[in-house]
């Protein structure tokens, strides 16, 4: 089992963003709300608040790439074999509508092979407080054995 995912087993989701931050500073500066993680899924919000606006008051829309590699990453490191890494390698977005709300950030993969090596896509959607999609991503990580 991946140390990230004993880890949010362990400290639980209230506590598991600020633990991921101090892990990988960057994804700090959206304070992501854990809902779920486990092998194949991740969800986390994003809350529509002063520190992840642009100029217009809503919220960035690279702070919501940051949230969909955020739970593409962590997906990909708490599904594939132990023996296995990854990186990411590309993403593609979609800006479908302006982030007014909170923003929930989730993946779903679980028809996805993990044992495979090579490219998997990951995708990503974001939903606004109406469960309205207003983004989407496809997030390609490089799988390989560890060395």
């Amino acid at each position: 089992m991946s140390e990230f995912l004993k880890l949010y087993e362990k400290i639980g989701k209230e506590k598991y963003g600020v633990a991921v931050g101090k892990q990988a500073p960057y994804f700090s500066t959206i304070h992501p709300k854990f809902i779920e993680l486990k092998p194949g899924y991740c969800e986390i919000l994003i809350e529509n608040e002063k520190s992840v606006h642009n100029h217009l008051g809503t919220i960035h829309a690279i702070a919501i790439c940051n949230g969909a590699e955020l739970v593409a990453g962590l997906t990909t490191e708490v599904s594939i074999p132990d023996t296995h890494r990854w990186i990411p390698v590309e993403m593609s977005v979609k800006y479908l509508g302006m982030a007014k709300t909170d923003i929930r950030v989730r993946t779903q993969c679980e028809n996805i092979d993990w044992s495979e090596l090579g490219i998997i896509v990951v995708p990503v959607e974001a939903l606004n407080s109406h469960n309205e999609l207003i983004f989407t991503a496809q997030i390609s990580m490089r799988i390989s054995k560890k060395k």
